[in-house]
């Protein structure tokens, strides 16, 4: 049994002028500027750290540019750095403690607990691993290349389903097919007439979210977008201009500035 993507020529040109509505949008160029260049940073310890505190921080709380979780991946010295957690005999302790006195952050136990465990096994021996797969993708990757390192991390780091795996990925500016399908991004196609509605709990499930990204992809490749932009159009929609140079400028989502040019 096989199910097939059929995209209309009316939903193409819908989704053209949704996305050509932010195309200055300065999150949107931001994200075409990282995320399509053909030159990428190398990816170091500390910038993939910097991206995963900031994919576990998103996974249940939004990421706008007012919030708390924007405030503190903003925040320089980064309060949660790679050096700073590997110093720690306690990470899951001292992790808790800087998110409840920064404040305004959810699941700061979980969070701490997560980031402890995660660290342990990079430590252990995943680091290689992980920095040979992520950069084998700086240099504009085919989508399959994207999907196997996003399920990579799923599996093997604790805290990252399949839509924090693609969000950390999109985040360090790597992929250009695989994005997070979060609750902005489920609305948006829900409103827009998705064929399938969809759902956050049913998005859990690895296989129902390659499912629904194919059918986005494919909406994309006709409107010739590519879905990071597209997510990224969909993510100004909902903040209505309130993404500015100043407030990217040390966010860059999950910033890269631990990154060396190769």
């Amino acid at each position: 049994m096989e199910l097939t993507w059929k995209i209309a020529d009316s939903d193409v040109q819908s989704f053209r002028r949704f996305v050509a509505q932010y195309d200055r949008d300065p999150f949107v160029l931001q994200r075409k500027s990282r995320n399509l260049a053909s030159e990428k940073p190398q990816l170091t310890e500390s910038a993939f750290w910097h991206a995963l505190v900031g994919s576990l921080l998103t996974s249940q709380q939004k990421s706008g540019p007012d919030g708390a979780v924007a405030r503190l991946m903003r925040a320089r010295p980064f309060p949660l750095g790679y050096e700073l957690c590997r110093s720690e005999r306690r990470v899951d302790v001292f992790a808790t403690r800087i998110l409840v006195e920064f404040g305004g952050i959810r699941r700061t136990k979980t969070i701490g607990r997560e980031l402890a465990a995660n660290l342990k096994m990079l430590e252990e021996g995943l680091w290689p691993d992980v920095l040979r797969r992520l950069n084998a993708l700086r240099p504009a990757a085919p989508q399959p290349e994207e999907l196997v390192a996003a399920e990579f991390l799923a599996e093997h780091l604790l805290g990252l389903g399949p839509k924090q795996s693609r969000n950390l990925l999109q985040g360090l500016g790597l992929t250009r097919f695989e994005v997070p399908i979060d609750s902005r991004f489920t609305k948006w196609l829900n409103n827009f007439g998705f064929p399938v509605r969809l759902s956050a709990s049913a998005l859990s499930d690895a296989n129902y979210y390659r499912f629904v990204s194919q059918g986005i992809q494919q909406l994309c490749a006709g409107a010739d977008v590519f879905p990071c932009v597209v997510d990224a159009a969909i993510f100004a929609s909902f903040d209505q201009g309130r993404w500015r140079d100043d407030n990217l400028e040390n966010w860059g989502e999950f910033s890269a500035a631990a990154t060396t040019r190769s």
